[in-house]
């Protein structure tokens, strides 16, 4: 049965639709205040971000025992996932592959678009909608900006839409990894008056991180976080973004000075150089970014409470001989990001969120 979600969506054509501003667009990919297809950090609000993260902790315990996790893995045991990457991911794909055991999905997996139909002309969109027809929930990992947003408009208009999630679209968005950063600082500043009112500063490749432009968006719906961008010039966040922010009223900075900001820092959120896009064209791979880098010699200058983070996979920019300070944060990131999926997929199948919540209550 078609929800209200879809029938809005087979109301607009693909043309109209990609014509529309990222908040534009957001109504069309949620069921009410859940979302359905999960393509874009601007399609959630506060609400629902508190929601998932109180989701997320409730799954993580009652995952500790063997009732609890035999009573997660039949919540969705006749449904099935396909997860189509087709950009190369490990950690990512790892995560939707865990998330789904954890809460009962089936799932599979295309990671090379050479081993599909595509290699003998078949058109991207068919193989999807093929998928389609096997598969409950679709998970895209794709070097295509709009690709995900593509093909959660076609399959919306057929007889058997099926939720689409983006694991990574382009240089544009990355909306999953932004929802287990906005978690890892729920958990971080739970104690500390949460995410509000804190300095958020962002270094290194940020004209080409997704994650920065996803988190960004998100935190903006945080009173009072102001957000530093260091990077090169070269590397430097777009315009676009600070055009949102300044949209949305939000108190920024950009700077070439890293050292500068440290001390004035609530978290720093490292990225790595992402010069798999460069294809030799960029002058940034060639030059000496380590004013950028992140260094032990750093660690007495920031907050006893700040915390480290960084989406992952990393180069340089941060010392491994951080790893072992209490603020670096980034390997709790990688785990909160399997949580925090299967809370996003158990909010996409509707009531199956209510039912974790009620045997939360009754159980533990």
């Amino acid at each position: 049965m078609l929800n209200g979600r879809d029938r809005q969506l087979r109301q607009i054509t693909w043309d109209a639709y990609s014509q529309l501003s990222l908040p534009d667009k957001a109504p069309y990919l949620n069921n009410g205040r859940r979302p359905y297809h999960v393509l874009l950090a601007q399609q959630f609000d506060r609400q629902t971000l508190d929601e998932l993260g109180m989701l997320a902790t409730s799954i993580r315990r009652i995952a500790k025992s063997k009732a609890g996790m035999q009573f997660l893995q039949d919540l969705l045991c006749h449904k099935r996932a396909m997860l189509y990457f087709t950009q190369p991911s490990s950690r990512t794909f790892l995560s939707f592959y865990a998330a789904c055991q954890i809460i009962g999905l089936s799932p599979a997996e295309v990671r090379d678009s050479a081993t599909s139909s595509e290699m003998k002309g078949e058109a991207p969109e068919d193989t999807l909608r093929t998928f389609s027809s096997y598969f409950d929930l679709l998970v895209m990992r794709t070097p295509k900006p709009g690709f995900a947003e593509r093909i959660a408009w076609l399959l919306s208009n057929t007889e058997r839409p099926v939720p689409i999630i983006n694991a990574g679209s382009g240089k544009d968005q990355h909306p999953t990894q932004a929802l287990l950063d906005i978690y890892t600082l729920q958990r971080s500043f739970e104690h500390l008056g949460g995410i509000e009112n804190k300095n958020v500063v962002f270094v290194g490749d940020l004209g080409r991180g997704r994650t920065v432009r996803s988190l960004s968006c998100l935190l903006t719906l945080y009173p009072g976080v102001k957000q530093y961008f260091v990077a090169p010039s070269e590397l430097q966040i777009g315009q676009d973004v600070l055009d949102q922010l300044d949209a949305a009223d939000v108190d920024y900075e950009v700077s070439y000075d890293f050292e500068n900001v440290i001390p004035e820092t609530d978290a720093i959120y490292m990225t790595r150089l992402q010069d798999e896009w460069d294809k030799g064209e960029n002058d940034a791979t060639k030059s000496d970014n380590s004013q950028y880098f992140l260094k032990p010699e750093h660690l007495d200058k920031m907050k006893n409470t700040a915390v480290i983070m960084h989406p992952l996979p990393r180069r340089d920019e941060i010392d491994s001989r951080i790893d072992v300070d209490p603020r670096a944060v980034y390997w709790r990131q990688v785990r909160n990001g399997m949580w925090i999926r299967v809370a996003l997929m158990a909010s996409i199948f509707g009531k199956v969120a209510d039912e974790i919540f009620n045997f939360y209550e009754l159980n533990m």
